[in-house]
């Protein structure tokens, strides 16, 4: 869980000299017991932590598995890894974005309380939104951006007030109780995140999206219920007015902003990295072998370890790592942040030392990932926590909640970076044509993306009464823009809008090729173990004599134990454009005799169950190789043109590593050179480990 979702410290906003007409009250009462609206705000942060860390943490399985079996009768054509991991990167950004208005909305407008309730129903509307994908009305994908916008909206807007809102109900006699709060407030946030990380892979794969995403969204609604019934007894600040601005733009606030903002887009970077554990982790985690410590992880569950780790890992820091490093040098703020930066480029070397073993054929455990979370976790912990703090004493006294909002719009600024390099790394491909069939007349010649395309009923098998469901072919012309020329590709559709076959040129010299590889792989199985792909350079020595129509040599790619890929570069005869032709094959594998039976009695899971539903006898083949009830192990292949990332496998996580590493190394003299201040609130004043 990433710990800027809160604020360390929280005081006591200075009331308006507005004359204000409310019920509540807006300053604490004299008191040392315990404010009554604690126990309101700490149950809703519970229910609302599980919702969006529950909601997330399915969200890339969801994108590329669940969303294009939404739609009743037809099976659309799946998102790529690179794309899903763009989108929920976008998210992720929007989601820390929306802090910096939510806290102007809350300072200037309508305070904190109004923010908080208000935007929890903005929240709650993006849950139904998800729940609702697949029904009438809207597509899948127009429901999926809508529900992703109003939660980013609703959980960003709120979380720069939160935590303010602690301090809020806190006097100067009952301040000593504030850390004791922030502790409950702390156990709060991870209970809520590690149980909702373990229980909604479950919900997604048992009984579906709707499911999956409604139960969050049901824990929001209480979460709002909750909050709303502590209105009485909440202390209530009433918001500065625009003279917020005054503080802003002065030379002292703009001079502590310039500062701080420095530090950020290093820190930026370290953001860019950790919220990966949610997209390129995940996808990952497919081609590992999830049984570990007795459990059989599902892909996102293995997330539920980050805020398991943190509440070990912050008393650990505190009570023995910190003062064991303070005997030998000071351990300033600015050097646990730059040891964070270094932590952080470890971690994700050795999750690229995992991809490496993946893309060699093998099966690592996900073990590989559990000590990548130690090394990153604890680089959270030495950057989040100690960066929250640090931005606290370093912004001016009025200036607070601004420079929070800031400091959470570096975790924006790093997702919107994981999200471009993502972005950057897709080639265009025919998949574009694919998602936009439902719309294209048969008869018409348009243009979609890069591809200009003609379109043509042709029959369909079956009855006649399905015509309804007549399929279409999709021709496309090639670099030289003309129809009826050697370099056309031929799209064939099935009823269902399913991509059933692609014709090009270049189809016979990849198939020749593949045929080589699947002998290989079929003579490597003897007694001792299963076939085994040839790895890239044997692969490449294998279809050495293959060419294209163009007489160029062929490309063999191993992706995973039971996957790979050969490419030709197409017609315009340059490796890594839109015109480049793959064949992805799949080698789906019999289970051993002793494994069989069991699978065979294991119940068909919602997206087993939905593909069967949407494709018949069709789809309970597939799902049968799918689950290895196999007769014999068989290599299957598709063609498709475009469409590769230009980053991928180990290359993909050693950017990255070299992306930290080089920052953390820069950070070094930026570091040295700033110079620290302190500005503490007189009065109440509370500490979060969050």
């Amino acid at each position: 869980m990433s710990e800027s979702d809160n604020v360390v410290r929280a005081t006591t906003a200075a009331p308006s000299s507005a004359p204000q007409k409310c019920k509540y009250l807006t300053a604490p009462l004299p008191s040392e017991k315990m404010p009554k609206g604690i126990p309101y705000i700490i149950g809703n942060e519970a229910a609302e932590r599980f919702s969006y860390y529950g909601m997330r943490t399915i969200l890339v399985i969801f994108m590329t598995r669940y969303l294009h079996y939404m739609v009743d009768g037809e099976f659309g054509t799946a998102m790529s890894k690179a794309e899903a991991n763009e989108y929920y990167h976008d998210f992720v950004a929007a989601t820390y974005f929306f802090p910096v208005l939510g806290s102007f909305l809350s300072d200037i407008f309508i305070g904190k309380y109004r923010t908080i309730l208000w935007l929890s129903i903005v929240y709650c509307l993006g849950h139904l939104a998800l729940a609702l994908m697949g029904g009438a009305g809207l597509e899948p994908g127009t429901w999926l951006v809508l529900g992703l916008f109003l939660i980013a909206f609703g959980s960003g807007g709120i979380k720069p007030c939160v935590s303010a809102h602690v301090g809020d109900q806190f006097g100067a006699k009952n301040s000593h109780l504030m850390s004791r709060v922030f502790q409950w407030f702390y156990f709060a946030i991870n209970l809520g995140s590690t149980v909702s990380t373990v229980m909604t892979p479950l919900l997604l794969k048992w009984y579906g999206p709707h499911i999956a995403f409604g139960v969050p969204g049901v824990l929001m609604a209480l979460a709002t219920l909750v909050f709303w019934m502590g209105r009485n007894v909440f202390v209530h600040v009433p918001p500065g007015g625009l003279g917020f601005f005054k503080e802003t733009f002065s030379r002292e606030g703009l001079s502590a902003v310039l500062k701080l903002t420095i530090i950020y887009a290093f820190v930026a970077v370290f953001w860019s990295l950790f919220d990966q554990t949610g997209s390129s982790w995940v996808l990952q985690a497919e081609n590992m072998d999830r049984n570990f410590l007795g459990i059989n992880w599902l892909e996102s569950q293995i997330q539920a370890i980050n805020p398991i780790l943190v509440m070990i890992l912050i008393p650990l820091f505190q009570f023995v790592i910190y003062p064991t490093a303070n005997r030998v040098f000071t351990l300033t703020p600015i050097r646990k942040i730059s040891i964070g930066l270094f932590l952080a480029a470890a971690g994700f070397w050795m999750i690229a030392l995992a991809q490496a073993l993946i893309d060699k054929g093998e099966v690592p455990s996900i073990a590989w990932q559990l000590y990548a979370y130690v090394l990153l976790t604890c680089a959270e912990v030495m950057i989040s926590i100690t960066g929250l703090e640090f931005s606290y004493t370093q912004a001016p006294k009025k200036m607070k909640s601004v420079v929070m909002a800031l400091w959470l719009f570096s975790v924006s600024l790093g997702n919107l970076f994981a999200s471009g390099v993502n972005h950057f790394i897709q080639v265009p491909g025919i998949n574009q044509i694919a998602r936009e069939i439902k719309t294209l007349d048969p008869g018409t010649e348009t243009t979609i993306g890069l591809w200009h395309i003609a379109t043509e009923n042709r029959p369909t098998d079956g009855p006649e009464e399905n015509s309804e469901k007549r399929a279409k072919l999709i021709r496309v012309s090639g670099p030289d823009l003309e129809f009826g020329s050697p370099d056309d590709v031929v799209l064939m559709f099935d009823g269902f809008n399913v991509l059933k076959n692609v014709r090009t040129g270049e189809n016979q010299a990849l198939a020749s090729a593949s045929k080589l590889i699947e002998k290989a792989f079929f003579e490597s199985a003897d007694a001792a173990h299963e076939g085994r792909l040839p790895r890239e350079k044997d692969g490449q020595r294998l279809i050495a004599d293959a060419a294209d129509s163009s007489g160029l040599s062929l490309t063999y790619k191993q992706l995973s134990r039971n996957d790979y890929r050969i490419t030709s570069a197409g017609f315009d005869r340059k490796l890594g454009t839109q015109w480049d032709v793959h064949l992805q094959a799949h080698v789906s594998r019999q289970d051993p005799a002793e494994s069989a039976s069991d699978v065979e009695n294991t119940p068909y899971d919602w997206l087993e169950n939905r593909i069967i539903e949407i494709r018949g006898d069709e789809g309970e083949q597939e799902v049968k190789r799918r689950r290895g009830e196999l007769s014999e192990t068989k290599i299957d292949f598709a063609i498709t043109v475009g469409g590769q990332d230009t980053l991928e496998g180990a290359a993909y996580f050693m950017f990255w590593t070299y992306a930290v590493l080089t920052t953390a190394i820069l950070f070094i003299p930026v570091g040295y050179f700033y110079k620290e201040k302190s500005n503490i609130q007189n009065g109440n004043a509370g500490q979060e480990n969050a």
